[in-house]
């Protein structure tokens, strides 16, 4: 099941699983199904590198840094993504330019506390600048920092290390490294024509044929597209085909490593096929991806009660109900809390 890009981050749709499977009412629940597939969100592609939008799997891939050094930078309040899709979190060109002068300015030894004044700086100074960015230059000539058009200069701050790079060359690269096999922008822009239009038939059983072809005439056209692969991949499962479902997910996490929707899709099929423990791991590593997806914590916790680890799961339905507070499945959540509680009254 799909989200189609630009609706509404609470736009989450709750489906009867197998070959017959389909839309259906939300209603409150004596018990839930054990998962709900999860809608991919990934940024809109907008077919410019310096508008486009990029995911922490792609920057990792871009500068060859550790998804969780990233994650490191973010949650230290050295590097965060600035842009927003829904409730995750991405990077943006401007973003990008940052990344890229620190990892720079790292790697020749100038110190953290220097590079980040002289990050923090440089994000701030960008968004003054009003000539194109790929018309600027980034320089470090040993005394200072300074963003560089034909016409003028900024100066963020100081720094200590010789660096000068064209942000062109870094528009290129994102070129090279991110979109390697779309080298026609023609193709590229009717590959996420294509993707849309399965967005849009998707939903409805009468129209699967038609979204499973657009689907593939996207994917054909750009391997890239990882919200196309996970979204066929709930189509495919739709339509009773898990192990090709599965296949897909395994391509979208190997397009994009930090798509959470691909990790959580994998854990409710192995759910579904009874192994608990796998699938436990998969759900908590959509969430070390996102730690707002709230269904991933409704699912995560059911495992885990289901494997008799009760404290941790309790950690999920709070974490759930704070998410989510007023959603279809809260009540069952408060009902799990409850309980636990009114064991813990009984051995007292």
């Amino acid at each position: 099941m799909t989200r189609a890009v630009s609706e509404s981050d609470d736009n989450v749709i709750h489906v009867r699983f197998g070959p017959d499977g389909g839309r259906v009412a939300v209603v409150e629940p004596e018990e839930p199904p054990p998962a709900r597939l999860a809608p991919a969100r990934t940024p809109d592609r907008v077919h410019d590198p310096l508008a486009d939008l990029y995911t922490t799997g792609e920057v990792s891939r871009l500068f060859q840094l550790t998804p969780s050094r990233l994650r490191y930078w973010d949650t230290s309040g050295f590097l965060a993504p600035s842009g927003r899709v829904g409730r995750r979190r991405v990077y943006t060109f401007q973003d990008l330019i940052g990344v890229r002068v620190a990892k720079s300015l790292l790697d020749g030894g100038l110190p953290l506390q220097k590079v980040r004044k002289a990050v923090e700086a440089l994000r701030g100074s960008l968004p003054k600048v009003t000539r194109p960015l790929a018309e600027l230059r980034v320089v470090a000539d040993g005394h200072s920092v300074v963003v560089r058009d034909n016409e003028s200069m900024y100066e963020p701050t100081t720094g200590q290390l010789s660096l000068d790079f064209q942000v062109s060359a870094l528009e290129d690269d994102v070129v090279r490294v991110l979109r390697p096999k779309v080298t026609n922008e023609a193709a590229r822009k009717q590959a996420y024509d294509f993707y849309l239009e399965g967005c849009r038939y998707d939903e409805d059983e009468a129209t699967f044929d038609r979204a499973e072809e657009a689907y593939r005439k996207a994917i054909s056209l750009d391997r890239s597209l990882a919200n196309a692969l996970t979204n066929l991949g709930n189509l495919r499962f739709r339509r009773g085909d898990a192990r090709e479902a599965r296949r897909l997910y395994e391509e979208a996490l190997a397009v994009d490593p930090t798509q959470p929707e691909a990790f959580y899709n994998l854990g409710f099929l192995l759910y579904e096929e009874g192994e608990t423990e796998r699938a436990s791991v998969y759900f908590t590593q959509a969430l070390d991806q996102d730690p707002a997806f709230a269904d991933a914590h409704f699912n995560l916790a059911m495992a885990l009660e289901e494997l008799g680890r009760t404290e941790e799961a309790r950690q999920h339905w709070e974490s759930y109900l704070e998410l989510d507070p007023s959603g279809p499945w809260a009540e069952v959540a408060r009902r799990h809390l409850g309980d636990e509680d009114d064991d813990e009254d009984d051995d007292a």
